[in-house]
């Protein structure tokens, strides 16, 4: 049996250890390196936050940048008042509760481009749009499109006693100061085809604005008496807005008979301060708040667009068409601020 080998160990080596130092030069560039990376990780937060308010869908609307300086804090906040006014609780009601809620919202502009709409609508948005002013504190400008008559013209008043605050494009159509209350009379059509209104009312009043009869002169006084109470309301809202008529309440009567009135004789009457577009509008409104419109951005609201929203437009669509909802619609007693004498029909396009 042969012996197990025993382990040789080897002979000891040498062992280099190598000790590198960085240069100065070196040792700067990783400082700069390391500090750039978080100056601009510092720049990227800056900007997420920033343009946070873009995604934000906070109140079922999102804010889109109009001009001025995209990441700037200050901003001049645009709220649109366009179409037929109904309730008033919709749209223009969401950009109103999302710009009171914004500490970063400086300056207002109202865009108004509507011929107005119910007399309680109206009067819901004018009294929203001056608690606004009232609370943030900050100043309000009106500037009209198209059109801004009747209930467009009521909801611009919250602007108040503010001097230059209200302008009108070369081609608008503002005024028709006065409230109607349809009534279309078919009782001519029914007795040509032997139709009989034979409905049962427990007092005859019920059915002043009956659209199967004529209106007797005594309920015609009643209805008067109602629409006056509302053209009352409408003149003391102007007077407020146009501290002109509250000196001179005979210059506001003349005024006041549902007539339109293009921008130009606006500007004579004092029915607006300037002509001018939105634009405009928005240079007043950095004026008025002191802003730098190099470090202001203005911006807008919209509906956020999905699958629901469209096929919730397809629907309002169809609905606009006139039907039965739309003929009992006529036939209510309801007052209009409104630069037509179809309301129930003039309802495809919505400010709310």
């Amino acid at each position: 049996m042969s012996a197990a080998p025993q382990f040789q160990p080897s002979p000891p080596t040498n062992t280099q250890v190598i000790i590198y130092q960085q240069s100065w030069l070196s040792r700067l560039w990783n400082w700069l390196g390391w500090g750039g990376l978080a100056i601009c990780s510092l720049i990227l937060i800056g900007q997420w936050f920033a343009l946070a308010d873009y995604f934000d869908t906070t109140g079922g609307i999102e804010e889109k940048f109009v001009q001025g300086e995209e990441f700037a804090t200050d901003k001049v906040a645009v709220l649109s008042v366009e179409g037929i006014i109904m309730q008033g609780d919709g749209f223009v009601k969401q950009q109103i509760d999302r710009i009171r809620d914004d500490e970063n919202v400086k300056a207002i502009v109202i865009r108004v481009d509507s011929p107005g709409g119910t007399v309680t609508g109206s009067d819901y948005i004018y009294h929203h749009l001056a608690k606004l002013r009232k609370e943030k504190g900050v100043p309000m400008v009106v500037s009209m499109g198209s059109i801004a008559a009747s209930g467009g013209y009521y909801v611009s008043m919250a602007v108040g006693d503010q001097e230059g605050s209200i302008y009108a494009e070369p081609t608008t159509t503002t005024g028709s100061i006065g409230v109607i209350i349809p009534h279309y009379d078919l009782s001519g059509l029914l007795a040509r085809y032997d139709v009989k209104d034979d409905s049962l009312a427990t007092h005859e009043r019920k059915q002043m604005l009956a659209m199967t009869r004529p209106i007797p002169e005594e309920h015609r006084a009643i209805i008067m008496q109602h629409l006056n109470a509302m053209f009352t309301r409408f003149k003391s809202i102007i007077k407020d807005g146009r501290p002109k008529f509250a000196k001179d309440s005979d210059a506001l009567d003349k005024l006041a008979t549902g007539e339109v009135f293009t921008a130009d004789q606006a500007i004579e009457n004092g029915l607006v301060d300037k002509i001018g577009f939105v634009e405009d509008a928005i240079d007043r409104a950095h004026e008025l708040a002191k802003l730098d419109k190099t470090k202001t951005r203005v911006v807008r609201y919209r509906r956020p667009a999905d699958l629901l929203s469209v096929f919730g437009a397809a629907q309002a669509q169809q609905s606009t068409q006139f039907g039965l909802p739309q003929l009992f619609d006529l036939a209510a007693p309801r007052g209009w601020y409104l630069a037509t004498s179809l309301p129930a029909i003039a309802t495809s396009r919505r400010a709310d």
